[in-house]
Parts: structure tokens; sequence; C-alpha cells
């Protein structure tokens, strides 16, 4: 892929409650930009309930796409699994219609030449299942990836904006 390719590539589309996300993450930012300062101190004061209840509604709110990510995962490995059991009947099929057609002395050469078909087949089969289960596997990687990567940026400029010193009050002596 060139970088024309990659600058041609569509936006990943933002799930519908990445919106709902960002309200509470912005509620959140409001309740610690609002705190009261603790007298003589840098800290302020919160009230737990209410940030314990904001995080609460954050954590129910996380896109299902993370647990769908999860269950594909999951889905994969099974398959995966599956996929590979299906690949070791097949070969031990193949090796036994071949030591059966080999025991057979007048059709030797072909009895040779249809096991090794046989185990081709089954191994071309069981590689390209395998690599399809990857692609998909690696799509969903991509996806919940991306999300989290979004989120991650989110919460990293909440934080740095709730560590930038802020003005005191009206009033108030500078702590210092």
């Amino acid at each position: 892929m060139s970088d024309d390719d990659v600058d041609r590539q569509e936006p990943v589309p933002v799930p519908p409650r990445l919106g709902e996300l960002q309200e509470l993450v912005d509620e959140l930012i409001l309740a610690v930009e609002g705190a009261r300062n603790v007298p003589l101190s840098s800290s302020v004061m919160l009230d737990r309930n209410q940030l314990l209840d904001m995080l609460y509604r954050l954590r129910d709110e996380l896109p299902d796409e993370l647990r769908a990510a999860r269950w594909m995962v999951r889905e994969r490995e099974a398959f995966v699994a599956r996929t590979n059991e299906k690949a070791r009947e097949l070969l031990e099929r193949a090796r036994q219609r071949s030591e059966q057609l080999v025991s057979e002395s007048y059709i030797v050469k072909e009895a040779v030449e249809e096991a090794n078909a046989l185990v081709r087949r089954a191994e071309a089969e069981g590689t390209r299942i395998r690599l399809e289960a990857e692609d998909d596997a690696e799509r969903a990687y991509e996806s919940a990836e991306g999300m989290l990567s979004d989120l991650l940026a989110q919460v990293r400029h909440a934080r740095s904006e709730l560590h930038q010193a802020r003005p005191g009050m009206p009033g108030m002596p500078e702590p210092g």
C-alpha cells in the first residue's frame, strides 16, 4: 500500500455512542473544573458521589464494539481450533485412504498421487480458512484499536486540562 493509498482511505466511521461518551467526559471535566479549592492548597474538593456516578455512567456507555471485539477474538480462536480439527480429520482421512490404495498393488502409483493431492487440498483449504479467520480478526482489532485510541486521546486531553494551573478565585490569596 503506497502513501497515496493511505491518503485516499475512508475515515473510520464514528460509533453513535461516541457522542454520549464525549458528553460524559465533558461532564467530568466540568465537575473537576468547577471544584472549589481547598484553602491554602492547590488541591480541590470534589463530590465523590457525583464523580462516581459519572464514572459508572461512563463505564456503562462504553461502546458495544469493545465487547463485540472480545467476542470476535474468542470466536476466531474457536473457529481456528475447529478449522485445525477439520484439517487434521482431512489429513487423517487422506492418510487412511492413501494406505488403503497403496495396499492394493495394482493401483499403487495412482494411490500415492491421489493421497498427495488430498493432502495438498486439505492443507490449502486449512490455510485458506485460517487466513480468512485472521483477516476477520485483524479487522476487528483495527476497529477496536481505533476506538480505544480515540478514547485514550480524549482521556489524555482531559487529564492535561485537569493538570493545567488554574487561576485563583477573586479575593483569595495566591498560594505560594
